[in-house]
């Protein structure tokens, strides 16, 4: 049986690769990975917008369909437990970034990269047919609209679309981030900044690690108190679906097993088979979490203002802009691309780094997401049985 990295193990040996050959190729062969980016990065530029409303607006017409009442619930309270990770991760990586990195750590060295900056041999200009925001506009107005208009032509198009934009993210940006991120590292390292960003990443992932226990030991803590049942006992059936998580690196690919766990922790079947769907497609508690932490300490580090009034807007958006997203592997961070340039600011050098931190943690943000499912399920279930009292 050949052995067959997956993506994170591709892009460890490429921030390995890329910090190695630094040190061995001259500044002319560095020149060309750079070049490559930049043609890369232009090419995200132009298919952002696109992926946006690819995953976006289906995902919200698909909403339309479902029990009424409990769909908006499960809605709100996706929603409301990703915005909560959201904001949870903005405080806590706020306060302990600066108690493990000390204010002075030579990140004022990277504002001074323009200076040193190498630069690629050409660029291409692939300017996006539309805007970040025009694009997240007709995303909501078209996956609203197709929820009160009868009739599927319009939706099967726009589900055949974003089968489109999943091909394109699989097969044409996926594969070729693991050379992106090479190129990025090459060139950092060349500019004398790898140091610095390595020993960020290493912290920040280790913060993100115990938010993510933290969050989930609250969510099954809150959801045994209203369901009345054992939480720390709920949140160990579930185990199995966060292990599989770490595998897949997909919410959608694992529900089958994050189904099963849910019945067995006592949600009724039918309940299940609806609530578990679909917060696999709208739950992205995890990934928020991660983005949140990894753009702060990425501000932090480049000297950008990283106050709550910017921060407050994008985690509001964020919830809304991933929505769909966890079906690809890799698929939230590129669905979030677009507002992380629109609304934080961020360069071509800004989003390499995010991807590359991002995706070094790609599993268990997934895992987070699907486990936190389950805490749903439980609430949803407790919600669900006092309705059918009702009838």
């Amino acid at each position: 049986m050949k052995f067959k990295p997956g993506l994170l193990t591709k892009i460890i040996i490429a921030i390995i690769l890329g910090v190695l050959s630094s040190f061995i190729f001259p500044e002319s062969i560095v020149k060309i990975f750079v070049t490559i980016n930049s043609i890369f990065s232009n090419f995200l530029g132009f298919v952002i917008p696109l992926i946006i409303l690819g995953l976006v607006a289906p995902g919200i017409a698909e909403l339309g369909k479902g029990a009424g009442k409990l769909l908006g619930i499960t809605t709100l309270i996706a929603y409301g437990s990703t915005l909560f990770s959201g904001f949870f991760s903005y405080f806590t990586t706020k306060w302990s970034l600066p108690i493990l990195i000390e204010k002075g750590t030579s990140f004022s060295n990277i504002n001074d990269m323009a200076g040193s900056s190498i630069t690629p041999y050409f660029t291409i200009d692939m300017p996006p047919v539309m805007s970040v925001t025009a694009s997240l506009i007709l995303a909501f107005l078209l996956g609203l609209g197709l929820t009160a208009v009868k009739g599927d032509t319009f939706k099967n198009a726009l589900l055949e679309f974003r089968e489109l934009i999943t091909v394109v993210i699989v097969k044409a940006i996926i594969p070729v981030l693991p050379l992106y991120i090479f190129g990025i590292f090459m060139k950092i390292t060349e500019e004398g900044q790898a140091t610095v960003i390595m020993g960020l990443f290493f912290k920040v992932i280790i913060v993100i690690f115990i938010m993510h226990v933290m969050l989930l030991l609250f969510q099954y803590l809150l959801a045994g108190a209203i369901s009345g049942k054992n939480p720390i006992k709920a949140l160990i059936t579930m185990l199995p679906a966060y292990m599989t998580a770490l595998g897949t690196q997909s919410s959608a690919a694992t529900i089958p097993v994050t189904l099963a766990q849910a019945k067995k922790n006592g949600v009724d079947p039918e309940l299940a088979d609806f609530v578990i769907p679909l917060c696999a497609t709208i739950h992205l508690a995890g990934s928020t979490l991660k983005i949140v932490s990894c753009a702060y300490a990425i501000m932090w580090m480049l000297g950008m203002p990283a106050g709550l009034d910017i921060f407050a807007g994008f985690i509001l958006m964020l919830g809304i802009t991933m929505v769909a997203a966890p079906g690809v592997p890799g698929g939230a961070i590129m669905a979030a691309v677009g507002i992380l340039q629109s609304m934080l600011g961020f360069d071509q050098n800004a989003i390499g780094l995010m991807i590359a931190l991002y995706i070094t943690m790609d599993s268990f943000g997934t895992a987070c997401n699907v486990t936190g499912d389950g805490a749903i399920a439980l609430v949803m279930d407790k919600i669900y049985s006092k309705e059918k009292k009702k009838i």
